[in-house]
């Protein structure tokens, strides 16, 4: 019988929900043991649903179980660094989902923890993980465009999220955009030295109210003399856009949305295809699968993590200085941050 890891979930809310089912029914060398999540009948229901032992309302006893070997940090982001922290302490190896923490100071503490600890820690950017995007880097990455010069990312929701759950994100550049700056940063063996944000409320005059924006246009530089564009909305009313493209000195390569299927008829009134998949979870099923997947083999094989801490901490400080550019209205570099 090949070697399992032994895991435990910390949030039993959608993205927990996720990986409890990937873990249980399609990564094969993972045993979830037990959940926590601060509203109990969610640890418990997702207990259920995927047949994990233990639900607890504190995540104490989840790091308290010597049988557990890693844990998946998926609660509120307010709570990552903390919980890395505590993790790291107990000796776990830690999955945690984006952003590490929404300031600086807060991510350096965690990562020190990682590091006193000699724990794994892997960063949950899940769209490293998609066939389509990994395509386009390993195109890139073999030469295929020659030198990029331009990296252009759409990304647009098919609706926004509640008032509610804008005030506590962090903003639209810690929150959304925060992905686009993982895979600019992921596309293009270069770091991304200064941004510059023009943005708006478009979508919902509360977005605007609650001191967030909806609508956003991202010029990055790179530190190579590599050229980026983020544009951003928060409502798509064609479904979820998801499309990235590379242009350099050789050709250009890029990845279109996903659709339920490939068809397309032609008719007398023009022609007509299926609309992206609705929303992340479809179209994201297969990353989050493998960055599960991936999680579990870098312990298994004590291999180095894809996606670590410092990737974390760089997506964040590009969000920082993004929120700095739209308040300033000026060009601000990365280093400005730290």
């Amino acid at each position: 019988m090949s070697p399992k890891i032994n895991l435990g979930i910390i949030g039993a809310g959608r993205i927990g929900r996720v990986h409890a089912e990937n873990l249980a029914y399609r990564v094969p060398n993972a045993n979830v043991l037990a959940i926590s999540d601060v509203h109990l009948p969610a640890a418990e229901q997702c207990a259920a649903d995927f047949g994990i032992p233990q639900a607890y309302r504190d995540h104490q006893p989840v790091l308290a179980d010597d049988r557990i070997d890693a844990v998946l940090i998926c609660s509120s982001t307010d709570t990552h660094a903390q919980f890395i922290t505590e993790a790291a302490q107990a000796g776990k190896h830690i999955f945690c989902e984006k952003p590490i923490a929404l300031n600086l100071a807060d991510i350096d503490r965690a990562l020190a923890a990682v590091a006193a600890a000699g724990v794994k820690l892997q960063i949950g950017f899940n769209r490293r993980f998609d066939p389509n995007f990994k395509q386009v880097r390993a195109e890139i990455a073999a030469g295929a465009v020659g030198e990029p010069h331009i990296v252009r990312i759409t990304s647009r929701d098919p609706a926004p999220p509640p008032i509610e759950y804008i005030k506590v994100s962090g903003g639209i550049f810690l929150d959304m955009t925060i992905h686009d700056f993982d895979m600019a940063r992921f596309l293009v063996d270069s770091e991304i030295e200064e941004v510059f944000v023009a943005a708006a409320s478009l979508v919902d005059p509360a977005i605007g109210a609650a001191g967030d924006v909806d609508t956003a246009i991202i010029t990055l530089k790179y530190a190579n003399g590599a050229l980026g564009a983020i544009d951003n909305s928060r409502q798509a009313a064609y479904g979820y856009d998801q499309r990235v493209e590379v242009f350099g000195s050789k050709g250009m390569v890029a990845a279109e949305n996903d659709t339920p299927h490939r068809a397309v008829r032609s008719d007398a009134e023009g022609v007509h295809s299926a609309k992206p998949l609705y929303f992340f979870l479809e179209r994201y099923t297969a990353a989050y699968t493998a960055e599960m997947q991936s999680f579990v083999d870098v312990l298994l094989n004590d291999a180095p993590v894809p996606v670590t801490g410092a990737d974390g901490r760089a997506a964040v400080a590009i969000g920082l200085a993004a929120k700095k550019s739209w308040r300033e209205k000026r060009p601000v570099k990365i280093s400005e941050i730290g």
